[in-house]
């Protein structure tokens, strides 16, 4: 899964960033709302981390833009504005969630997973189908409730694909969930994690659309 951080202060954000990148998480981490609107114009995220009080532009206007543009990615606002009136009018702007500064980071992990899992329509905290089941929020898989290691990378191609069965993703779009900004893509990595969670949950877990892509198939 691939998320966009957009915080202007650096020690907040590097925290994020170790966070989050812990977590499994690509980031991009941006500094200002110009960036911000930059980034998700260019990108397809999965969720947006966001602060209000930015230099160049304002989180809010950022977040209003977005939505005209009908982008759905969802937004967590996250900033040190708690008055009433600020969280009615983030949530009334288009944002999915609000927390306040300071806010506990395994809270702040919770309501991710919970935006992330809401918007590929589930409501359980679980993915489960074919005999594989994964955890968002302790990163375990298993394979007939038998437990399997998958490394971070592994992770991230995967949870895409099994939380939305007989959607069919291209390499292009699993490279987006992988990858940050700064990281090298190698041109056969999505091939590679592929066929190493075939070995690892069974080969007919992932399927092939020649041209087009991969997919977990409809049980």
């Amino acid at each position: 899964m691939r998320l966009l951080l957009v915080e202007d202060d650096t020690m907040i954000g590097e925290s994020l960033l170790d966070l989050l990148r812990g977590e499994h998480y690509a980031v991009d981490w941006v500094r200002d709302g110009e960036m911000a609107d930059t980034a998700l114009r260019s990108q397809s995220y999965d969720l947006m981390l966001l602060d209000l009080g930015l230099p160049r532009r304002d989180g809010i206007d950022v977040l209003r833009s977005l939505r005209a543009r009908r982008d759905s990615v969802p937004v967590l606002i996250a900033t040190a504005r708690d008055a009433v009136g600020d969280r009615v009018a983030g949530l009334d702007a288009g944002a999915d969630d609000y927390v306040v500064k300071p806010y506990d980071m395994t809270e702040l992990l919770a309501r991710i997973r919970a935006l992330i899992r809401r918007r590929a329509g589930h409501g359980e905290p679980v993915f489960s189908h074919m005999g594989v089941t994964l955890n968002p929020a302790t990163k375990e898989a298993t394979l007939n409730n038998v437990p399997v290691l998958l490394s971070a990378r592994e992770w991230a191609v995967i949870e895409p694909l099994i939380s939305r069965p007989g959607v069919l993703l291209s390499r292009a779009q699993l490279e987006e969930k992988l990858y940050s900004w700064k990281d090298d893509i190698s041109s056969n990595a999505v091939e590679v994690y592929i066929h190493g969670l075939r070995k690892k949950l069974g080969a007919g877990l992932i399927q092939t659309v020649r041209g087009l892509g991969y997919m977990v198939p409809r049980e």
